[in-house]
């Protein structure tokens, strides 16, 4: 549904864009209003941002190899920090010197319709675009806010195209209020304001969007509710007793990697145990169906060495020596 979704918002960001950006452009040189510019680039930035995404989605989808056994999955985080470094430099700190010139060289703008009427125009496409994302988000965000949706998403792309197509929206506003008082007072400063404005917001967002999807390179676990859900289907309550240490690791947006140390009763043979491995396995599938790699070891419970927990010697700069819950 993600992979998807995602899909269809940014081939609609990647359309409007694309259309805006000849349009403003356009109204650049007709005009020479350096927020037609700044927005001109942003919009090119923002096409080459949807072309990653869409590139990043396609080599994700290789399938696994010796050298990468638990597949490309995560080439969808590496083109999404991508992406915040590409509207960081070219749209942010281009529209930031831009800026800076406009206002040490101000001058009055030619043919101010131009810009007036490319910028009406961009703001209904991309509210198109916007309208988009936000429906395609809709269906997976469920009842979080829009600001834990963009924190805890496991699929970059969504959350790249809305703070994009907003940061898009916002800009717009932005270069019509200073291309509409350089019109009015006749002072070219204030379209370098807009901007500088422009340029400003843009670094805030591609800060934003690099934070988020560095913690997805870096490695995130499965949200409360799939933890919750993986450790109810592990136990059986016969074989399987309880989940003494678990862990998860999203190996792409639709792809979880599940170790966990399972207690199992002292007395059961090899083979009750390896039957019942297999049964957890499956409802674990069935209960998280990205679940895609699982490795359950069983063991006998300690309260003592549980409590410890699953590698109790181990620093944060280097691994210790590994320690069962049974202690041996």
């Amino acid at each position: 549904m993600s992979a998807q979704g995602g899909t269809k918002a940014i081939v609609a960001a990647l359309g409007a864009n694309l259309a805006i950006a000849v349009a403003k452009f356009v109204a650049f040189v007709f005009s020479g209003s350096s927020s037609m510019l700044a927005e001109g680039v942003h919009s090119v930035a923002d096409s080459g941002n949807q072309a990653l995404l869409l590139l990043g989605g396609k080599k994700a989808r290789r399938a696994a190899s010796e050298e990468h056994p638990f597949g490309y999955g995560r080439e969808r985080y590496i083109y999404g920090f991508l992406v915040s470094i590409v509207l960081f430099t070219i749209g942010g700190v281009f529209a930031l010197y831009e800026g800076y010139e406009k206002i040490r060289e101000p001058h009055e703008l030619d043919n101010w319709y131009w810009p007036v009427g490319v910028l009406v125009f961009a703001v209904v496409a991309e509210g198109f675009s916007f309208r988009t994302a936000v429906k395609e988000s809709n269906e997976l965000r469920g009842r979080q806010s829009w600001g834990q949706f963009i924190r805890t998403a496991k699929a970059p792309e969504l959350p790249v195209v809305l703070l994009e197509d907003f940061g898009a929206l916002v800009g717009l506003v932005l270069a019509l209020l200073g291309v509409t008082l350089t019109i009015a007072t006749g002072d070219g400063v204030w379209d370098g304001i807009g901007t500088l404005c422009i340029g400003a917001l843009l670094v805030l967002i591609a800060l934003v969007l690099a934070a988020e999807t560095k913690s997805l390179l870096l490695g995130e676990a499965a949200g409360p509710e799939q933890v919750a859900r993986i450790r109810a289907a592990a136990v059986d309550g016969e074989t399987v007793t309880g989940v003494i240490h678990m862990r998860t690791l999203h190996l792409g947006p639709e792809e979880l990697l599940v170790a966990a140390k399972i207690a199992v009763r002292h007395d059961d043979t090899a083979a009750q145990v390896a039957r019942a491995i297999d049964a957890a396995e499956s409802r674990i599938r069935e209960a998280v169906p990205i679940a895609r790699a699982i490795y359950l070891e069983p063991d006998v419970y300690s309260e003592a060495a549980a409590a410890a927990g699953p590698d109790p010697a181990a620093t944060p700069g280097g691994p210790g020596p590994q320690t069962s819950p049974s202690g041996v």
